[in-house]
């Protein structure tokens, strides 16, 4: 019998596989098993996609280009850092944390060519030109050669002497890896692993499996494949499966050969057939055919995509006729959804012929076909495979089983769905801005407000901070807020007026990115702050945003001099920066540091992982936050007597709506007002009042020499004289 003789042959291969192959060789890998039989399980697909640190968890040997998790096989305590910020001036301190971590994942049990692209929790870590989005403070990929030397980071944690260095096994190791951006815990990480150049043929998977002693005929190949199990047969099963192919043996060695081949097939003729047997008629062919309802009615095949960055892809093909079985297959390879869908459908088509299945009793003559040979059997139709061949009572007994012909090809097309691709854009420089707010909220400040605005280009991340000291010495002060909508303005915003919406002028900008947009607001948006943006040092809201570019609007019905920075309307010039206000997108980096007094100059300093060198911004502080707004309404009134009755109206800094039958709050530790009148610009005259009223006697009026003079009346506040508001008297 065959199989007696191919299993001294497959014990040649020594150890499991030899065991595993005897008993596989010369019996059918097409019995309508889609699945491994019960009690054998193959690597299941997201096998490859959760990360592992089991003591014991297999790697996987890696043939050409995959995406897999890996497993955890080091790792450091975490590194926490500790930041204080806030607590200055009435604003509650802050203290937050952040950590890092130095680890080393196992990629796969053969040697790898290199790591492209690394996901972090799904979202992409490393791009494809090898840009990190996270920071991290090294990141190193040993190949898997046996000649590898330890990891200097592990050997420098571990000691020379008790550092492995895995060799034979390809692993990638992060050195300081920050965890913000993942909750501060290791992130599940896959990586996009290139073990090969190019497709990989079954061929060269079965030698390297095998040590060489397994071949395999014809030239069906793979963009990836994970080869995982107990033993070499485990592993290579699911290739065996999927394409139908039988182990054979020859004069050059063990062999795996496929259905679909081009050499012509060889004929079992009638006149082979034997009529009798040592004087006994019998029949010389026998056929069965198992039952429809055995074979599935629709298969689904889930594989990996290339398309669909290298994750799971299901193919699914239906036969007509009648049944309720499904079955799948878990196939760990990389290859198109085309490619998929008519793998499937072959397969779905051997098991519809594979229930035909006829035994053979030849003459000695038939001893010259093989196991796993393909042929044809004068008078019955069909290609069929010899799955046994023994010596049985003076006859040679063959037993066969159909395989399908060559049918038609299904029609391209297949779809490999759509998915969520995460940005692989560089992370670029990052830009800087400070800025010096009033109060946002109905609430006095106690402190000037100084934000810093950051960004960059679509891939941009983050960028830690630092507050610089004249002597150029850097303190660490946090890191910056997500990604800030910001940009510059193309032309110089014409004067406009705070109390009317400004339909004449319009602003034009270009933002730093494509991506990033500006869109309209209805007044109920406007009435909840949506639309705010700084241009130059006016705060302003619009209504309409106009695209004319990839990245540039032009931006309409705009709301000038909001909160009270109606003076910056009239100091516009070229080239101002502009930035979209939220406060979820700005950071307070100089908070309860003391460092943020009116008249001191800031400088502050970014630096992200796109970033040459540090980029700094400059601001000298002038308090807006805590600058008392210019008093409105100002109107001087003759009293007949040759002197003026001034009058004006207050407003809060820490009152900005306008609510009906109500004063604003005072915003202030007492209502006090400085007035000053000038000539020619010069001062000729200062007074202090408790109230918003005073009274200018003829008596001084002709002392200050009358004619055309200016008042300027500012509050007096907590922590800083206001902004004026001017009005001329008649000459």
């Amino acid at each position: 019998m065959a199989t007696l003789v191919l299993t001294a042959l497959g014990t040649a291969i020594g150890g499991p596989l030899g065991g595993a192959i005897g008993g596989l060789i010369g019996s059918s890998f097409d019995q309508a098993v889609l699945f491994k039989p019960k009690g054998r399980e193959g690597r299941r697909l997201t096998e490859l996609q959760l990360q592992t640190s089991s003591y014991g968890a297999q790697i996987p040997k890696l043939f050409g280009t995959m995406r897999v998790a890996g497993s955890v096989i080091w790792a450091t305590d975490l590194k926490e850092k500790r930041n204080r910020s806030g607590g200055g001036k009435g604003r509650p301190s802050v203290t937050s944390y952040s950590y890092s971590a130095s680890f080393a994942v196992a990629l796969s049990a053969r040697r790898v060519r290199a790591v492209r692209r690394i996901w972090a929790d799904g979202n992409l870590l490393r791009g494809a030109a090898g840009d990190f989005k996270s920071g991290l403070n090294a990141f190193r990929l040993h190949l898997g050669g046996e000649d590898q030397a330890a990891d200097p980071l592990i050997a420098a944690a571990e000691g020379i002497a008790k550092a492995p260095a895995h060799r034979g096994i390809a692993y990638a190791v992060f050195e300081d890896l920050q965890l913000a951006d993942f909750g501060n815990r290791i992130p599940s990480l896959t990586f996009e692993v290139e073990a090969d150049a190019g497709m990989v043929a079954i061929d060269t998977v079965a030698m390297d499996l095998s040590g060489g002693l397994l071949a395999a005929a014809g030239d069906e190949s793979v963009q990836g494949f994970a080869a995982g199990g107990t033993d070499v047969v485990e592993a290579i099963t699911p290739l065996v499966e999927a394409w139908d192919l039988a182990f054979a043996a020859g004069e050059d060695g063990l062999r795996l050969i496929g259905t679909a081949r081009d050499e012509p097939e060889a004929e079992v003729g009638e006149a082979k057939l034997c009529k009798r047997v040592n004087g006994r008629a019998i029949d010389a062919v026998e056929q069965t055919g198992g039952s429809v309802e055995t074979v599935p009615v629709a298969l689904a095949l889930r594989h990996y995509d290339a398309a669909r960055d290298y994750q799971a892809g299901v193919q699914r093909v239906t036969r007509p006729g009648t049944g309720r079985i499904e079955r799948g297959i878990d196939l760990p390879v990389t290859m198109p959804a085309d490619a998929a869908r008519r793998l499937a459908a072959r397969r779905l088509g051997h098991d519809w012929t594979g229930r035909s299945a006829m035994t053979l009793r030849c003459g000695w003559e038939a001893l010259r076909h093989d196991p796993g040979d393909i042929v044809t059997v004068e008078n019955v139709p069909g290609r069929w495979r010899i799955e046994e061949r023994e010596w049985e009572a003076m006859a040679v007994r063959l037993a066969l089983r159909r395989v399908p012909g060559a049918g038609g090809v299904l029609p391209a097309g297949a779809s490999s769905g759509s998915i969520v691709r995460q940005v692989d854009d560089p992370p670029g420089p990052t830009s800087l801005m400070l800025v010096d707010l009033p109060p946002l909220r109905d609430a006095a400040a106690t402190a000037p407000l100084i934000a810093a605005a950051a960004s960059g280009g679509e891939g941009w991340r983050g960028a830690a901070l630092f507050a610089m000291s004249g002597a150029g010495e850097a303190d660490p002060v946090g890191r910056t807020a997500p990604r800030a909508v910001m940009g510059q303005a193309d032309e110089v915003l014409g004067q406009g007026s705070c109390t009317l919406i400004d339909a004449v002028n319009s602003l034009h900008v270009t933002l730093l990115a494509d991506d990033m947009e500006l869109g309209d607001a209805d007044e109920a948006a406007l009435a909840q702050g949506r639309n705010l943006c700084m241009v130059g040092r006016e705060l302003l809201q619009f209504s309409r945003a106009v695209q004319t570019g990839a990245a540039s609007f032009r931006l309409e019905g705009l709301r000038r001099g909001l909160f009270g920075t109606e003076w910056a309307m009239a100091e516009h010039g070229p080239d101002e920066p502009f930035l979209l206000i939220g406060e979820e997108r700005l950071a307070e980096p100089f908070a309860g540091t003391g460092n943020s007094e009116i008249g001191m100059t800031l400088r502050l300093a970014a630096l992200g992982i796109g970033d040459a060198e540090p980029v700094e911004a400059e601001l000298a502080v002038s308090g807006e936050a805590v600058t008392p707004v210019a008093p409105v309404h100002l109107r001087a009134l003759s009293d007949g007597a040759g002197g003026w009755d001034i009058r004006w109206v207050r407003r809060s800094r820490s009152g900005w709506r306008w609510v009906s039958g109500a004063d604003v709050p005072m915003g202030e530790e007492g209502e006090r007002y400085e007035l000053r009148v000038l000539a020619a610009g010069a001062l000729i005259r200062r007074i202090e009042t408790g109230s918003a009223q005073w009274t200018y006697e003829a008596a001084a009026f002709d002392a200050d020499g009358g004619g055309a003079l200016t008042i300027e009346v500012r509050q007096i506040g907590s922590f800083a004289l206001g902004r004026p508001a001017r009005i001329m008297l008649p000459g």
